[in-house]
């Protein structure tokens, strides 16, 4: 065991729980939060432009978060095969994860670009037959996808940091990408300070050129301050048996984040049907339920390793004792956001610059949806148990249960039954299923591993 890991699982093993769960799960939960505030940020901006212009970034989302699953899954699989290489004291085995992560991040980047560039417009058809949403939507997606190498690459470059524990750097880059991002959204859009003014067009490229520069920036700290991986491409030939490993990891962590893209894109086809500003609701209702999740999501990549440390430690007390903590305060953010969404729906829907016809069908949505609040905590908490110990399998039973078996079917029925209005009950119905089906899982891990 080398000197520099000795003071981290000490850590893992001593700290009190509370201060250990918090100083593990800040950082990550201030970069998430910057990143869900240029999301809005983002929307905000093209919403000026007209509703149209929102209803096409609403409709791309699906393969925007298609672009962040496939590379993050990916670095799943890079994450585990260069941390376990590091952990071995085989420094050859860390670099070819590393070069050859970079490289599959590049081959992802090409793909999404042809799709951009041949797949676009009849992505759009499918959901719309609207001529002026199509070309907004064309507009935004093609730049963002065959510009995405900066978005590929910026993933990758800070996951390899993560694996050699300096995800410090990963705070700094991504925020600082996210605040590039934000400035320049007004100035491209709109032509301020002597630039044209691009329109939707202009927020796509403050979108690739923030993920560019938040690239460089990674990729500067991999140089600077990574000592464990020299980031070299000098003579690289492709390694089919890493390739082979850090896919056997990484692919079923592609599917599971890809699930919400499909629901996602399922839902705007079965809303779109019916009306056009639904789907524009729902997009701007991800945006803004990002605001609450994501701090619950940093919170989880805190707990995750605490979880696992003690779990090979065989350290039941520990265990549960995380596990409760981080129930208790994922409810506690998600309630307040329940609150902000009952309280506040008009007005946050006034940020978007809502028609009078969006507030008079958003408002409930909004009301409606964030019900799902009260079970979500809990789920998103346990399904993460289940991946630190080692079940990343019932995360996945759990994740297609509640977006694909559940919500989809669930919003179809009821939109066609009695309505959009009551469409968005599908959210806290499928919560519901989802806390069943995670509770009886857990039930099962901790007689089987736990006890």
């Amino acid at each position: 065991m080398s000197a520099n890991t000795q003071p981290t699982e000490h850590k893992m093993g001593a700290m009190p729980i509370p201060k250990l769960l918090i100083t593990m799960s800040l950082p990550m939960i201030i970069s998430m939060l910057v990143q869900a505030l240029y999301n809005i940020v983002d929307s905000i901006f093209v919403a000026r432009i007209d509703e149209a212009a929102l209803t096409a970034v609403s409709m791309a989302f699906p393969i925007q978060n298609l672009m962040i699953a496939v590379c993050s899954g990916t670095c799943v699989g890079v994450n585990a095969l260069l941390s376990r290489s590091l952990g071995e004291q085989k420094p050859k085995d860390a670099q070819s994860a590393a070069t050859n992560g970079l490289f599959l991040a590049v081959l992802g980047a090409i793909a999404f670009a042809l799709f951009g560039i041949f797949g676009t417009r009849a992505f759009f058809a499918s959901q719309t037959n609207d001529p002026l949403i199509i070309e907004y939507g064309v507009q935004y997606l093609q730049i963002c996808t065959i510009f995405s190498f900066g978005l590929f690459l910026e993933i990758t470059l800070e996951r390899i940091l993560q694996s050699t524990g300096r995800t410090i750097y990963n705070m700094y880059s991504q925020g600082i990408g996210a605040i590039t991002n934000i400035i320049l959204d007004p100035i491209m859009i709109f032509g301020l300070f002597g630039f044209p003014a691009l329109g939707i067009r202009g927020a796509a490229i403050a979108t690739v050129l923030g993920q560019i520069f938040a690239m460089f920036l990674s990729l500067l700290f991999n140089l600077k301050y990574n000592s464990d991986i020299s980031i070299k491409m000098r003579g690289f030939r492709p390694h089919g048996q890493t390739i082979r490993i850090i896919y056997a990891v990484g692919i079923p962590s592609v599917i599971m984040i890809s699930i919400s893209s499909a629901m996602t894109y399922g839902l705007n086809l079965i809303l779109g049907a019916l009306d056009t500003v639904a789907v524009t609701i729902l997009g701007v209702y991800f945006k803004l339920q990002s605001f609450v999740f994501m701090p619950v999501f940093g919170l989880n990549n805190g707990m995750i390793p605490i979880i696992a440390y003690n779990y090979g430690a065989k350290n039941k007390k520990r265990i549960m004792d995380t596990i409760k903590l981080s129930i208790i305060i994922a409810i506690g953010i998600m309630l307040a956001g329940l609150v902000l969404f009952q309280t506040f729906s008009v007005q946050l829907l006034q940020l978007f610059n809502a028609s009078d016809n969006m507030l008079k069908e958003g408002v409930p949505a909004l009301k409606q949806i964030s019900l799902s609040f009260i079970f979500a905590g809990y789920c998103i908490i346990v399904s993460s148990v289940f991946q630190a110990l080692g079940n990343g399998v019932y995360s996945l039973v759990v994740s297609i249960a509640r977006q694909l078996l559940c919500i989809l079917p669930a919003a179809y029925f009821l939109a066609n039954t009695f309505g959009l209005h009551a469409a968005w009950y599908a959210f806290p119905l499928a919560e519901i299923v989802s806390l069943t089906l995670c509770t009886i899982l857990f039930k099962r891990i901790y007689d089987q591993k736990i006890k």
